[in-house]
């Protein structure tokens, strides 16, 4: 049997960078996991050992890259990908699974690709600090979340400065500005009958050159996000409050419950009620 921790981070409400699960795992000879593809960004760093990656390029061509002890590689949202420990010196890695506004960019900093996922250090001071922040939040699951997140944003700057195939960030100020706008704007009015058509026209941008902007900074349509951010709201307040399902679906731009029901479902896999008798903070509900 494998040597595994795992954990599942117990906090949703990190909108720049939030952790999803997180572990650490010494597999057996030949363990495989796949073909599978995740909804988030997936990180793994292996501690020893060898194995092998096969993941799909953003051409859908499935590519085989070995990785040893002292690399990594990432897995990207709806990438499908498979990977497999060596059958005579069986691989053990650590893992975090995140996502957020700054995912997308974090990674690209950082040089890594669907066709080049593969991590490899130019800094032994800094993967060393790497590793360490990972060790720390996959040993410390039952840690506040503000600790987790803590330790993630300094697991994130050390992953993204040891990178050798870093690169700069190559979004623009004026990209950066649509984009704070926009966010700004959801904020505010998520509650409210909005369309990706009112956050063009704050940001003075046509529909078609909005999205796109918003897309090549955040990683998500404008919709996609909209339909998160306020999901994650719903979440936050089926777990925190005694309102009903009805309420809440009001009060993140829902007024027909079935509709928001199933937007709620779409992101999380189950109904809002069932999400709240598992997440509920010892508050009693009214459905």
């Amino acid at each position: 049997m494998s040597d595994i921790v795992f954990s599942v981070f117990p906090n949703e409400n990190f909108v720049d960078l939030g952790m999803y699960q997180f572990g650490r795992e010494k597999c057996d000879p030949a363990h495989s996991y796949g073909p599978v593809a995740r909804n988030h960004y997936l990180f793994h760093y292996v501690l020893s050992g060898t194995g092998i990656l096969f993941a799909d390029d953003s051409k859908g061509k499935t590519q085989q890259y070995p990785i040893k002890s002292g690399q990594g590689f990432m897995i990207f949202p709806g990438q499908i990908t498979t990977y497999i420990s060596d059958k005579e010196l069986p691989w053990e890695y650590v893992w975090i699974e995140f996502d957020g506004l700054r995912a997308k960019e974090t990674v690209e900093i950082a040089g890594l690709s669907p066709e080049t996922p593969v991590y490899r250090a130019n800094s032994e001071e800094m993967r060393g600090t790497m590793i360490q922040e990972m060790l720390y939040i996959a040993e410390h699951g039952d840690s506040a979340p503000f600790e987790l997140i803590g330790h993630l944003y300094l697991f994130i700057d050390a992953f993204t400065r040891s990178s050798a195939s870093r690169k700069m960030s190559k979004g623009s100020k004026l990209q950066d500005f649509y984009i704070h706008e926009a966010l700004v704007f959801i904020e505010n009015n998520f509650q409210n009958d909005i369309t990706v058509e009112n956050i063009a026209a704050v940001c003075g941008l046509n529909r078609s050159y909005f999205g796109k902007v918003f897309k090549d900074g955040i990683g998500k349509s404008p919709q996609e996000f909209l339909l998160n951010y306020r999901m994650v709201k719903a979440a936050e307040l089926l777990k925190l409050t005694k309102l009903s399902v009805k309420d809440i679906g009001n009060a993140v731009g829902y007024p027909n419950q079935l509709h928001f029901s199933r937007a709620f479902k779409n992101i999380y896999g189950i109904s809002p009620r069932e999400w709240r008798n598992r997440n509920r903070a010892g508050i009693p509900q009214r459905d």
